[in-house]
């Protein structure tokens, strides 16, 4: 993801505990360019949900994060420490919205270039071990995904200690770290309304069940292997 530095003063110690902050500087975000057209994950995922997901929805949370960092970086400057508590919820949500919905875009490919293959290699055979089989972690994750009540997301992790595959709910933009820091999220499927009510209306089963057409499983597999390189 796009970084660029918002805060390179240093913040001097006002009683609040934040003089610590001296040397670091505060990172804003930008909106990753997709690897695919809009369309091209039709008729899975139509054009127009794929341009208004990133275009308004992604865009969105990728603004108000920033702005959220702009007040925060002020705030500290001034020693505004309820503000600077304030903040938290805004930075947890827009944040986590651009984090998850970066590795949602990359979790995805049209089906010419490899969308809905089975994964392969290492991951594949730790799917096996930890669930039986690519058809069965796929309807654990679906069954997860349906039952999840509101917003979220639904997640196939790491667990890095355990070194055991995962499957977990997050409710609304929470991150998959937020379920125990070390998980690592391989692939997450959004299941708010707006990534597919246009299309599947108020029938999200079948949203889950045809995303897989066009799932890549390739990220997965690269981060899989970087947390446990082959021998």
């Amino acid at each position: 993801m796009a970084l660029r530095t918002m805060l390179t003063r240093k913040i001097v110690g006002s009683g609040l505990g934040i003089g610590l902050l001296q040397s670091r500087s505060l990172q804003t975000v930008a909106l990753p360019d997709l690897a695919y057209d809009y369309g091209s994950l039709e008729p899975v995922i139509s054009g127009e949900i794929m341009q208004l997901h990133h275009q308004k929805h992604h865009q969105s949370y990728v603004t108000n994060y920033n702005k959220a960092l702009e007040q925060l970086s002020d705030a500290i400057v001034k020693g505004d420490a309820s503000t600077v508590v304030k903040l938290q919820a805004a930075i947890k949500f827009n944040g986590g919205g651009h984090i998850n919905h970066s590795i949602f875009w990359k979790n995805l490919a049209p089906v010419s270039v490899g969308g809905g293959e089975p994964p392969k290699d290492s991951l594949g055979w730790a799917i096996d071990l930890h669930f039986g089989s690519v058809e069965a972690l796929i309807q654990k994750i679906n069954n997860e995904g349906a039952a999840l009540q509101g917003s979220g997301w639904v997640w196939l992790g790491v667990d890095k200690e355990l070194k055991k595959l995962v499957v977990e709910t997050t409710a609304n933009q929470d991150p998959l770290v937020t379920k125990g820091l070390s998980l690592v999220p391989l692939l997450g499927i959004d299941v708010w309304e707006h990534a597919y009510y246009l299309q599947y209306k108020n029938v999200k089963p079948d949203y889950l069940k045809n995303i897989w057409k066009v799932v890549d499983w390739k990220y997965a597999s690269h981060v899989y292997e970087k947390e446990f390189p082959k021998s």
